[in-house]
């Protein structure tokens, strides 16, 4: 396959990937309590920097001429039906959301990892793909250090 259409189709992976995380915060954040003010305000900065590494990503997409999805990926769809199941199950405590949310951020870390394994990956755009993995690293650690300080 022409490397530009493998570059565009990692590049939507990757959009895809922001999508699910935009929905999965959405989701966190109505299951979430009134009193948990700081991590609604923590989510929705999360769903800010998902917003802009998707445009960063988009801008590529279409600086390849190439369509950008708009979906989110088959796997981001089971991880939010599991946070639903879950949810029912063990309520809605912050330590839950955090586990729900590091959940997410590990997907996310390892659909960029995929990403940057493929040969045919630009130079360029294996820099843009690195720099926006380290952004997302830098939030699951945020996400997990809010985790293990939970009761």
């Amino acid at each position: 396959m022409e490397t530009r259409t493998v570059n565009a189709e990692i590049l939507n992976d990757l959009v895809q990937i922001n999508n699910d995380r935009i929905a999965g915060y959405e989701k966190a954040i109505e299951e979430l309590k009134s009193e948990d003010a700081d991590l609604k305000s923590l989510f929705v900065r999360m769903i800010g920097e998902s917003h802009k590494l998707k445009m960063a990503l988009a801008t590529e997409v279409q600086a390849l001429g190439e369509d950008i999805d708009q979906g989110t990926t088959n796997s981001g769809k089971i991880y939010r039906a599991w946070m639903d199941v879950k949810a029912v199950f063990t309520g809605h405590d912050r330590k839950t959301v955090l586990n729900n949310c590091e959940f997410g951020e590990d997907a996310a870390q390892k659909a960029y990892k995929m990403a940057l394994a493929e040969e045919d990956l630009s130079a360029d755009l294996r820099s843009l793909i690195t720099e926006q993995k380290a952004q997302l690293r830098a939030s699951h650690d945020e996400i997990k250090a809010l985790r293990d300080s939970q009761a």
